[in-house]
């Protein structure tokens, strides 16, 4: 099993920049592919970004693409979200994901551990 522990969440205005934060213990942290979801009140959980366990390659809904970075750092034990360009439609909580899975085209089903979530709020 592994433990995800989300940091860096708050209020934000339309336009600005968050970085969300999860440090990850427990299973062996570089052989996790590792993501981010959201959920936003009323709203069905959907996946935002992930990155491979070498952190090699990436993806991300096409909602915030170009806007959104995830990152790792395996020595560290760390995956990050440098949120820019923020809107109103991206508040949300939002979940470090973990998954042994190798991805292609991942879905938030993909991922069957996750954090306690952290609270994205941007205002108009």
């Amino acid at each position: 099993q592994v433990q995800l522990v989300e940091s860096g969440g708050g209020l934000v205005q339309a336009g600005g920049s968050l970085r969300l934060s999860c440090a990850a213990s427990g299973r062996t942290f570089s052989r996790l592919s590792m993501g981010w979801l959201r959920q936003a009140p009323g709203e069905e959980r959907e996946f935002v970004a992930a990155i491979t366990w070498s952190g090699g390659k990436t993806y991300y809904a096409d909602s915030v693409k170009g806007r959104f970075t995830i990152s790792r750092d395996n020595a560290k034990n760390t995956v990050s979200l440098q949120m820019n360009s923020l809107k109103p439609e991206d508040t949300a909580i939002y979940y470090c994901a973990a998954t042994p899975l190798l991805l292609n085209s991942p879905e938030w089903t993909d991922f069957g551990s996750w954090g306690q979530g952290t609270q994205v709020t941007v205002s108009s």
